[in-house]
Formats: C-alpha cells, sequence, structure tokens
C-alpha cells in the first residue's frame, strides 16, 4: 500500500471511543520523536510551524512552508498530512504538485480568509479543482470556520460540509466547534471528522471519538507546549550560569 493507501485505511472503521490521533510535529526532530513514540501518522500545524520559523499565524510564506513540510515528511517513515491553510493562492493544480512535491498525503485546506468566512458554493468549486488535481493521491481535509469565524451555528455548519464533502473532500474539520454540539455535527456530516483537542482541561481522545470525532488533531498546541518547557530550561540555566 502506498502512504495515501495507508493513511485512509487508517479513518476507516474507527471505533467510537477509538478516533486516529494525530499529533502535530513542527520540524524534523519533532516529527521523529513521535514516530519513535509509536503514532501511526502526524498532520503538521500550519501555526506551529509559523512559531517555528518566527512568523505569526496566518503570516508564513509558502515557500517557507513547503519546505518545513518536506523537512518533516523526509524525516519519518509514516504519512504526513500538512495544514497549507488556505492554498497560499495558488491554483489547485499546482497546489497540489507542491504538496506531492513535499512528500505530503494530504492537506488541510480552510474556508476562511484573514478571518471571513468564504463563499461556501465558491469554495466547495475550489475544493473541487484540487480534488480533481490530485486524483486519489491526496486525502483532503476541509476545514469549516463557522464556529471560529462565523456566528456558530451547527445548521450552518452542516450545510457548508455536505457541500465540501459533494466536492471531493474526504473529511470535514469544524474547527473551534463546541463539544455539546459534536453529536449533531456528527448526525449531519457524511464521512470523517476531524475534531480539534484542548489537552489542557479538555476532553479525552476517547471522549471525543465517543461524541462523534473520527480523528483528533491538536494543532499548535505540542509546539508550544514545547516552548514552555524550553523556556523553564533556559530560566533554569541562567540561575545556575
Amino acid at each position: 500500500m502506498s502512504k495515501v493507501d495507508v493513511f485512509r485505511a487508517l479513518h476507516r472503521g474507527r471505533l467510537p471511543g477509538d478516533p486516529l490521533v494525530l499529533p502535530g510535529p513542527w520540524d524534523a526532530v519533532s516529527a521523529r520523536a513521535l514516530e519513535e513514540a509509536g503514532f501511526p501518522a502526524l498532520a503538521t500545524p500550519s501555526a506551529g510551524i509559523a512559531a517555528s520559523l518566527g512568523y505569526e499565524d496566518g503570516t508564513t510564506p509558502a515557500d517557507e512552508m513547503f519546505a518545513a513540510v518536506a523537512r518533516i515528511c523526509r524525516a519519518v517513515e509514516v504519512p504526513v498530512s500538512a495544514d497549507v491553510e488556505g492554498g497560499y493562492g495558488l491554483a489547485p493544480t499546482e497546489l497540489v504538485e507542491r504538496l506531492l512535491e513535499a512528500g505530503a498525503v494530504g492537506c488541510n485546506l480552510e474556508d476562511s480568509h484573514r478571518g471571513v468566512l468564504k463563499d461556501p458554493r465558491e469554495h466547495a468549486d475550489w475544493l473541487a479543482q484540487v480534488r480533481f488535481a490530485a486524483g486519489d493521491q491526496l486525502f483532503v481535509n476541509a476545514r469549516v470556520d463557522t464556529f471560529a469565524h462565523g456566528d456558530g451555528d451547527p445548521g450552518r455548519a452542516i450545510e457548508r460540509a455536505a457541500l465540501y464533502v459533494a466536492a471531493g473532500a474526504d473529511c470535514v474539520y469544524p474547527i473551534d466547534a463546541p463539544t455539546d454540539v459534536l453529536p449533531l455535527l456528527r448526525s449531519g456530516i457524511q464521512g470523517p471528522i476531524n475534531v480539534n483537542a484542548k489537552p489542557a482541561g479538555g476532553p479525552e481522545p476517547s471522549e471525543l471519538g465517543e461524541l462523534g470525532a473520527t480523528r483528533v488533531t491538536f494543532g499548535p498546541t505540542l509546539q508550544r507546549w514545547a516552548a514552555l518547557a524550553f523556556k523553564g530550561m533556559t530560566d533554569e540555566l541562567k540561575k545556575r550560569w
């Protein structure tokens, strides 16, 4: 099986309490550590990579993002999906080519730009072009931003999700959806659902799976934890030296 076939297979037949957990590496070292810990696949966070490269979230130049993704993919044997935000203004064919060149088996594509939701039908048409360009070579995770940048109406999220699934998305990601609406989203959305975990006091992945998550990602959380841990080390170093 190819890596993308392995990645797709990881989403199938999940038991309710056993979602696919996809931690987010931000560089080659973190990717290797996560692979060695036994995770079967990884999903890069655009915000985590941005921080590691010295950029604010959403401002990483496309070339630097794809170069970072390529380093991560090259460092591990497990499949890697890449968060490439809104596609950086690239034509669908070029976006797919660059993802495949980097070694990614999948991608996150969001339906907002600078905090403003895109027209869902126009975005669905664009996703369909990405799907056509990629064929079966990429697993497309369509982010739905109604909870992050819209009015938080679950019905609108379900409507957008239906358009994106019809356009060929393999998975839908209603980012920042409140935990209590996950069962409603699960009942109204076809196919896999990605849920972002909030490890600090939030539900365990198994609980999110019971509520409807097919897979669980963490965004930049791990990178931020690592940065805090390193700051603690530098504070101790300063005290001692």
